[in-house]
């Protein structure tokens, strides 16, 4: 019998995987504080590839999300129209072209095949790819009959907004 775990991840995997181009909202922290010392959220649409927890952005280094990031990887997303919403680690792993990136650069290529030449120019180094590391998320199916709060780290159910 599969775990509330493994099934929200089986839910997920059904809505984001295989070569899906996702929309995902993605949430860093402002690098400059609010009028009152306080830092502000900063929110923008990106396309995303997920694979086993985590999403995968192709981006400019020199972007705002990649400067806040590189400030804070504290990020939060919500997958736009799939109910499936979380937080995650954000890490800039570098050049499209690095050696080290070849094998989630074909699956990016893939999943982004319609577009990704005519939005992203390789031989820049500063094309990059941005994974975003779910931590914990939440994703709710059949109208909230059923909800699953996941806890990524430790690969459990778990209380909403919780990781034990």
């Amino acid at each position: 019998m599969m775990s509330k775990y493994e099934e929200g991840l089986k839910v997920i995997e059904e809505r984001c995987g295989n070569y899906k181009d996702n929309t995902l909202s993605l949430a860093t922290i402002a690098m400059d504080l609010n009028s009152s010392g306080a830092p502000r959220p900063f929110i923008r649409d990106v396309d995303a590839f997920y694979e086993d927890g985590v999403f995968y952005i192709t981006t400019w280094a020199k972007s705002t999300k990649i400067k806040q990031i590189a400030q804070n990887p504290e990020v939060a997303f919500s997958v736009c129209g799939q109910w499936f919403s979380g937080n995650g680690i954000g890490e800039n792993l570098g050049w499209v072209l690095d050696p080290k990136n070849a094998e989630i650069r074909d699956k990016v290529r893939k999943a982004f095949a319609f577009w990704y030449d005519s939005a992203n120019n390789e031989a820049d180094e500063n094309c990059v790819i941005l994974a975003i590391r779910i931590t914990r998320a939440t994703v709710i199916k059949d109208h909230g009959a059923v909800i699953y709060h996941m806890d990524f780290v430790n690969q459990m159910e778990t209380e909403e907004g919780k990781i034990c």
